[in-house]
């Protein structure tokens, strides 16, 4: 089943001064499709919201690696405005593997890019200074934050992880010889205790000096210069001051988020009201720094609920005046019959998904012209 769609949009208005807008980026020397994206994302966040699915391009239920195919665009006819993918590859494993990960990421950056959608990172990165993966595993995990920063015992190895993203970020060229642009999301859902790098395990001095450095080093010595960089805790905040905790200050981050499962009906608990407080937490946090802001992550595995997009999650971000970029939903998987988090073709949630893609709020690919642009503009259908 294929479900073409109609939208209807008016051109985005766009005022610049001098051809550049006046936003808060952390890198002076970001490309110029880099510096248009973050530009033109801060402008779609006034009055749209572009959909993102992590893993889109890769695989989906049923299904793994198909040119061309997301189930996303199986249900609407286009792909999402915002594909995920994940660095977790790219240390932790032999190195003709990395490489082979590497050249498959590529092909997948390049390719949305030339569609005119964008790419989003998250980084599950495996502990360098223990066994357990990237998950925290009792007695097997090691505290590593400490480790890995400057004067630590695996400050070196950490930095030489560092350069293969470098390479990979150099790697992502098009045709005519521009770098892809990427939001690039470390350590993602760190007041958490699951993963190595989170709160419990880490003190608020470490963490911040290991995102200063990591920043730092691929920007300044490293010379990448076509990420945005995304701050992303869980949802476990109340308060702008609980939220910026563990900030590592304006020149080095360039995007506000949150991941937030719990208050949009897993495990059947919904607190639609928490999720509002804390979406307008940040977005103001962001449009006070001049800054972007985004719900990095979020979704309800398997979508029992037939009408969650539209009356759950498209609610929950129209209520308050909130300038979100983009909404993230994770994966699907290829072999299991229940991780999922987008619909795909006679999924229950299937009609209510298409209103929520037919909504002038809602951007898909398709909705999109010359994001990397200074010009640019939404598409008429």
């Amino acid at each position: 089943m294929n479900i073409i769609t109609n939208k209807k949009y008016a051109l985005l208005s766009v005022f610049m001064i001098t051809g550049h807008f006046l936003f808060a980026q952390i890198d002076s020397n970001a490309t110029k499709e880099t510096k248009n994206l973050y530009n033109n994302l801060k402008v779609i966040s006034k009055e749209h919201i572009l959909f993102g699915h992590q893993h889109a391009l890769e695989y989906g239920h049923g299904w793994f690696n198909e040119s061309g195919r997301s189930d996303v665009k199986s249900v609407t006819g286009s792909h999402p405005a915002v594909v995920g993918i994940d660095f977790s590859g790219f240390s932790g494993q032999a190195q003709e593997k990395i490489e082979n990960e590497k050249e498959r990421l590529k092909k997948n950056v390049i390719d949305t890019y030339e569609r005119g959608g964008i790419t989003t990172v998250s980084w599950h990165l495996n502990n360098p200074a223990s066994g357990g993966g990237f998950y925290w595993k009792d007695s097997v995990s090691i505290a590593a934050m400490s480790l890995i920063k400057e004067g630590g015992s695996h400050h070196e190895q950490y930095k030489e992880i560092l350069k293969t993203i470098a390479d990979f970020a150099y790697s992502v060229k098009t045709k005519d010889g521009k770098l892809v642009p990427m939001i690039f999301r470390p350590f993602h859902e760190f007041d958490g205790d699951w993963f190595w790098w989170g709160k419990k395990y880490t003190s608020r001095e470490d963490f911040i000096a290991v995102w200063q450095f990591t920043v730092s080093y691929l920007r300044d010595t490293l010379g990448v210069h076509n990420f945005i960089y995304a701050f992303s805790p869980d949802n476990r905040f109340n308060s702008e001051e609980e939220y910026l905790e563990r900030y590592p200050g304006d020149d080095h981050v360039d995007l506000f988020g949150m991941d937030d499962y719990g208050d949009f009906g897993r495990e059947g608990k919904y607190d639609l009201e928490a999720a509002k407080k804390k979406l307008k937490i940040f977005s103001d946090i962001a449009i006070k720094k001049n800054k972007l802001a985004a719900l990095t992550e979020t979704g309800l595995e398997s979508i029992p609920n037939a009408t969650w997009w539209t009356e759950t999650l498209l609610k929950t971000l129209q209520t308050e005046k909130l300038e979100l970029a983009y909404v993230l939903v994770w994966r699907n998987d290829a072999t299991s019959a229940t991780h999922f988090y987008a619909p795909f073709p006679g999924q229950t949630s299937v009609p209510d998904f298409i209103k929520f893609y037919e909504d002038p709020y809602t951007l898909f690919e398709k909705d999109l012209k010359n994001i990397y642009h200074s010009k640019f503009k939404l598409k008429n259908n």
